[in-house]
């Protein structure tokens, strides 16, 4: 069979470290899950491909071995396919020896090439690969943490999002990954979150803003306004002659810092002055009176 370049599959240079290995394992992950490509067949083949590639090279050790095979893989095509008797450099290996190479955990381009044999051999005890999982919540699940519910293997599992996470965070739930091979133990799956964006709140980081309107009158008089934030009405005091644009800064009030508990970035209030409509003729009046008294 042909010979699979698994760097080739990741898009990544034979020199790749491992971080950029890892990068681009996770991007094209992401890219081309089942579950953004529902009942997409060559997706999922692609998936499973790219997968079968970190396998590989997420690994010192398999990457390395892999290395060897691939710089001796015409040596081997011109002794007919047969691993049999194959000098990998420390002497002649037996096939049911090969397990070793790959810890157990054969891909079928393995498999494919060293036989059934390989594949039934002795098994060593391998962590289970991690998993990444994209899942997407609301800027009000951010803010007040939430649990998602979901079935895995007839199962359900129920991880806890913490307060504060962002688009990018990554939750773990240890053992909900691959499972080990032998009896090694499973691998972690790494929940990726995406917050959507809020109709009124934008985030900056751990902060907050919005914009809000207050009337003509509390902008010249002063006064108080009430503004909604994820906790409950909060009462804005307004100066008088507020010009239409200023921001209000209340510390304290924006988003939960993920890794400290009790501290909050701060809520960011931009107020716009409404200008009354339908005035009465008595208001139009007293409107006339007012631009009297004021000069231009």
């Amino acid at each position: 069979m042909d010979y699979k370049d698994y760097y080739k599959i990741l898009g990544v240079p034979k020199s790749a470290s491992e971080a950029d290995v890892k990068r681009a394992y996770r991007k094209l992950a992401r890219d081309h899950h089942p579950d953004r490509h529902p009942g997409d067949k060559k997706a999922e083949e692609r998936f499973k491909e790219i997968n079968e590639a970190y396998e590989v090279l997420g690994d010192p050790d398999k990457r390395r071995k892999y290395d060897q095979l691939g710089s001796r893989y015409q040596e081997w095509q011109r002794m007919g396919g047969d691993p049999r008797g194959f000098n990998w450099g420390q002497g002649n290996v037996r096939v049911e020896d090969l397990n070793d190479l790959f810890g157990g955990q054969f891909s079928d381009f393995f498999t494919s090439i060293f036989g059934g044999d390989a594949a039934r051999g002795r098994r060593a005890n391998v962590r289970g690969r991690d998993v990444e999982q994209n899942v997407e919540i609301s800027l009000d699940e951010a803010f007040h943490g939430a649990t998602l519910t979901f079935q895995k293997n007839g199962k359900h599992v129920e991880v806890k999002i913490p307060p504060g996470v962002k688009t990018g965070s990554r939750v773990r739930v240890a053992g909900e990954g691959g499972a080990g091979a032998g009896s090694g133990p499973k691998g972690d799956l790494y929940l990726v979150v995406n917050v959507r964006p809020h109709p009124r709140f934008k985030r900056d980081g751990d902060d907050l803003s919005l914009e809000m309107p207050i009337d003509l009158y509390t902008a010249v008089l002063g006064g108080e306004a009430s503004v909604q934030t994820f906790d409950g009405a909060l009462s804005l005091k307004i100066p008088p002659e507020t010009q239409d644009g200023r921001t209000f800064k209340l510390r304290g009030q924006g988003m939960p810092h993920l890794r400290e508990p009790g501290g909050r970035g701060d809520l960011l209030v931009k107020v716009h002055v409404r200008i009354p409509q339908d005035l009465s003729p008595e208001e139009k009046r007293l409107f006339s009176e007012l631009a009297r008294l004021r000069p231009r």
